[in-house]
């Protein structure tokens, strides 16, 4: 792998416009990386999902080069239909459009030669990955006191041009004081076997309010990471949610730091998973002054041979006073090769808090299958009724009404 991944970064300083200083600092991010490698099992973080392994048992050999200065033609076929948005939409890693239609133009600003800082890959070998071979850097600032109009939909979508690649792209968006964000990452892929690397940080300041949700709901056999920093200042909130049921592998790890007075984040996922697929989430929730909040609930409806990983932490440092945390875990076992694992940890060095965790596993209730059968179900409608049930109380969590319809109209759920 080493000399591949030498060759190809050789390839993207060519035929990129980078200044010299960017290329002695993309050349510290790929030794770091070299020095690292993909995680596997010795690192606690990766105990439950090997990526070493996992990329060489599906992929193999990976190329990490990819010619940024050829457009990709957009198929207005994926864009969601019913929904006024406005739109960012990579194709097989590149931009190929940015479409804020729907806003004020002087409240948003882009910048598509932003360079993040250095701190994010000290220990995250995937993130210098990223820090090296992403083309662009664009950021979003929201200006203060805007509230978007509509929801921003970023499409991430492959085409066939691409196999056993590695692909790395970034966003990084500041919210100014009392601004307000709704973004949807909508994944589509037609290629397969690629790896797919996201960095995604997120700066609120005061009062700012974010809402981000993740959708991989088409079937592919793709492997993904999605990296989520965010950084929340007084009174600002932060709500995260995650539908993972579409790609082959993939981990959506979120570091949140609450870092003003009275600001709060919430994350709720669902997994779907059958046939060998292995998803995990990993959430660290950084209580770091008094007065903060943070809510977590992650569920999970595993088939055959399917895997999911919750790892959640909640870190209370000793002048978060003050901090309610809470977390819950839960997974239903439709069949007996499917796999549930849970790590969820507290950290607390404050004396003053309210904190807690649980987790939960367990099959369908056949005495609540057997009673909706005799109300005159079949079978598989009675399942089907009491997952949709299980899964309700995630999806109301979603505090945008928009959304929350979309989202359930998007995975069957009927109420």
């Amino acid at each position: 792998m080493t000399e591949q991944i030498k060759t190809d970064f050789e390839k993207i300083v060519k035929t990129s416009a980078f200044s010299e200083k960017d290329v002695v600092l993309k050349k510290k991010y790929l030794n770091r990386f070299i020095e690292s490698g993909f995680p596997s099992r010795k690192l606690e973080n990766w105990k439950f999902s090997d990526l070493n392994q996992i990329i060489k048992k599906n992929i193999g050999e990976l190329s990490f080069y990819n010619n940024d200065t050829i457009p990709n033609k957009v198929d207005t076929s994926i864009f969601v239909e019913g929904l006024e948005h406005n739109k960012i939409i990579f194709i097989n890693g590149r931009v190929e459009k940015i479409d804020f239609t729907y806003e004020d133009q002087d409240k948003i600003k882009i910048n598509d030669d932003f360079k993040f800082l250095d701190e994010f890959s000290n220990s995250n070998s995937l993130l210098s990955l990223n820090n090296a071979f992403a083309n662009k850097c664009y950021k979003i600032t929201l200006k203060k006191g805007y509230s978007m109009k509509k929801p921003l939909v970023i499409y991430h979508t492959t085409n066939e041009k691409i196999k056993s690649r590695n692909i790395n792209l970034r966003l990084e968006f500041e919210l100014e004081q009392n601004s307000f964000l709704r973004t949807i990452d909508l994944f589509k892929d037609e290629a397969e076997n690629n790896f797919i690397n996201i960095f995604y940080n997120f700066d609120l300041k005061e009062d700012a309010i974010l809402k981000n949700y993740k959708i991989d709901k088409v079937i592919n056999q793709n492997i993904r990471y999605s990296y989520n920093n965010i950084e929340q200042g007084k009174n600002s909130v932060s709500e995260t949610f995650i539908l993972s049921s579409g790609s082959n592998f993939s981990k959506n790890e979120i570091n949140c730091n609450l870092k003003g007075e009275y600001s709060s984040a919430f994350i709720n996922g669902i997994f779907s998973l059958n046939n060998e697929q292995h998803h995990e989430v990993r959430t660290i929730i950084n209580h770091l002054i008094e007065n903060t909040k943070s809510y977590q609930l992650i569920k999970s409806v595993l088939g055959k041979n399917s895997k999911s990983v919750y790892q959640g932490k909640i870190f209370v440092d000793t002048k978060a006073q003050k901090t309610d945390g809470y977390q819950l875990s839960k997974a239903i076992l439709l069949d007996e090769t499917s796999e549930f694992n849970a790590k969820p940890e507290l950290e607390i060095y404050a004396d003053d808090v309210k904190c807690s965790h649980g987790s939960a596993s367990g099959s369908l209730d056949e005495n609540s299958i057997f009673y909706l059968m005799s109300r005159g179900l079949n079978y598989q409608q009675s399942k089907e009724l009491l997952i949709n049930g299980y899964l309700l109380d995630v999806v109301e969590k979603i505090t945008d009404s928009e959304i929350k319809n979309l989202i359930k109209s998007m995975i069957g759920i009927r109420e």
